[in-house]
C-alpha cells in the first residue's frame, strides 16, 4: 500500500504555510516506514501529479477556507474535497483542485484521500504563522498521525 503525506503551501504568505510546516516536523520528528512518503509539496500544483501515480491514500494538510474562527481544524474526506477547494486562499489551491481533476482522468486517484485543514486568520506577505493557527500545529500533527494509525501505517518517533 503506498501513501503519500502532502503539505500544501506557501511559507511566505503566513498561515497559508500551515501544511508545509506540519510535513516539516513530520519529517524532523518521525520515521516512516516503506511505502510511506511525507512531502512538501509547497505550491507545486500539477508538477505532483507524477507523485500521485500507485498512491492508494493520499494525505494532505493545507490552510483552508471554513467561514468559521481562525484556527479551526478540519478533516475533509474523499467528494467533500471538491466542494471545499472551490473558495481558494491563494493560487496553490487552484493547482490542488486541478491535480485531483487530473489524476481522476489519468486514472490514479488515489482509493482514500483526506484533507486536515485549519481556517487561517493572517494570509498576507509573512513569515509567521498566526497565534490560533500556530496554536494547531501539534493537534495538525496529531491528527496526520491519528490517520495514517487508522490506515495501518506505523510511525516511530525519532530520538531527540
Amino acid at each position: 500500500m503506498s501513501t503519500l503525506v502532502l503539505g500544501i503551501g506557501n511559507l511566505v504568505m503566513a498561515d497559508d504555510g500551515v501544511g508545509v510546516r506540519v510535513v516539516q516536523r513530520l519529517q524532523r520528528d518521525y520515521r516512516f516506514p516503506p511505502g510511506v512518503t511525507v512531502m512538501d509539496g509547497g505550491t507545486l500544483g500539477l508538477d505532483i501529479l507524477p507523485w500521485l501515480e500507485g498512491v492508494e491514500q493520499l494525505l494532505m494538510v493545507d490552510a483552508i477556507e471554513t467561514g468559521w474562527e481562525p484556527g479551526t481544524v478540519v478533516r475533509l474526506v474523499g467528494e467533500e474535497l471538491p466542494v471545499a477547494l472551490k473558495t481558494k486562499l491563494s493560487p496553490h489551491q487552484m493547482g490542488l483542485q486541478d491535480l485531483l481533476a487530473v489524476a481522476e482522468l489519468q486514472g490514479f486517484s488515489p482509493r482514500e484521500m483526506v484533507l486536515w485543514g485549519v481556517q487561517p486568520a493572517v494570509l498576507e506577505l509573512g513569515m509567521e504563522l498566526s497565534l490560533p493557527v500556530a496554536a494547531q500545529l501539534d493537534t495538525l500533527v496529531d491528527r496526520v498521525l491519528a490517520e495514517l494509525a487508522g490506515w495501518g501505517v506505523g510511525v516511530e518517533p525519532l530520538a531527540g
